[in-house]
C-alpha cells in the first residue's frame, strides 16, 4: 500500500494548469495587440467612408447631367457647405421652382466640404481652387443667391452652366476628412472627373 502524497497522486508536469504569471502575461499581450489593431482598423474605416462619400457625390453629379438632358430642363447638385449635405434638384417647368429628388444626403462623420490648406486645383480643371458658385433660387443670376451653398448645374443639353445659364467649365466640389481631399470637377468638355490629394500638399491624382 502506497503512502499518501506519493508520486502516484502527483499531477504530471505536462498536465499542470497555468500560473497567475502566465495569465497576466497573456492578458498583457492581448492588450498590446488590441492597442495596435484598433487605430489601424479605425483609420481604414474612416478612409473607406471618405472614399464612399466622394464616389457618391461624383455619381450624383453624373445623374444630374443625365436628368437634365433626359428631361429637357435644368438639373443641379446642390451642396450645403455649412451642414455638409447635398441633394439632386430638378427645375420644374410647371411650377418654376427647383424640386429636390431623392432627399437630402449627409456626409459621413468626419467628412466635410472643403479643401483644407490646398492652394492648387487639380490640373486642367479650375483657374483657382474653390467650390462651385453659390446656388440661385431661380434660373438667372438676378435671383437671390443661397448662402452657404455650392452648385454644379447642367442645362437641357447636359452642359455645365453658371448661375446665368452660360457654359461654365470651372466647377468643383471638394471634400476633406482632415487627411485627404477629394475633388469632383467638370469642365466645358463636359467631362466629370474625380481626384484625390493629401491635405499637406497638392499632389492630385485622378481616380480612374
Amino acid at each position: 500500500m502506497r503512502a499518501v502524497g506519493s508520486s502516484a497522486c502527483r499531477v504530471p508536469a505536462g498536465q499542470r494548469g497555468y500560473s497567475l504569471i502566465d495569465l497576466v502575461m497573456v492578458v498583457a499581450l492581448i492588450a498590446v495587440v488590441a492597442g495596435i489593431a484598433v487605430p489601424v482598423t479605425g483609420g481604414a474605416v474612416a478612409g473607406h467612408r471618405f472614399r464612399g462619400d466622394s464616389q457618391a457625390l461624383t455619381q450624383m453629379v453624373s445623374v444630374a447631367k443625365m436628368r437634365a438632358s433626359a428631361g429637357f430642363t435644368r438639373a443641379r447638385v446642390r451642396a450645403n457647405t455649412l451642414t455638409n449635405t447635398y441633394a439632386l434638384e430638378i427645375w420644374d417647368k410647371d411650377t418654376s421652382a427647383w424640386v429636390t429628388e431623392g432627399g437630402m444626403l449627409t456626409m459621413s462623420r468626419g467628412v466635410a466640404f472643403g479643401f483644407a490648406a490646398l492652394g492648387t486645383p487639380p490640373p486642367n480643371t479650375q483657374q483657382a481652387i474653390g467650390q462651385s458658385p453659390e446656388c440661385r433660387a431661380g434660373l438667372t443670376a438676378a435671383t437671390a443667391a443661397i448662402a452657404g451653398t455650392a452648385c454644379i448645374a447642367f442645362n437641357s443639353r447636359g452642359l455645365p452652366v453658371d448661375a446665368a445659364g452660360a457654359i461654365f467649365g470651372g466647377h468643383g466640389l471638394y471634400l476633406t476628412d482632415g487627411t485627404m481631399v477629394s475633388a469632383t470637377t467638370i469642365t466645358a468638355t463636359p467631362r466629370i472627373r474625380r481626384w484625390f490629394s493629401r491635405t499637406s500638399a497638392a499632389d492630385w491624382r485622378e481616380q480612374q
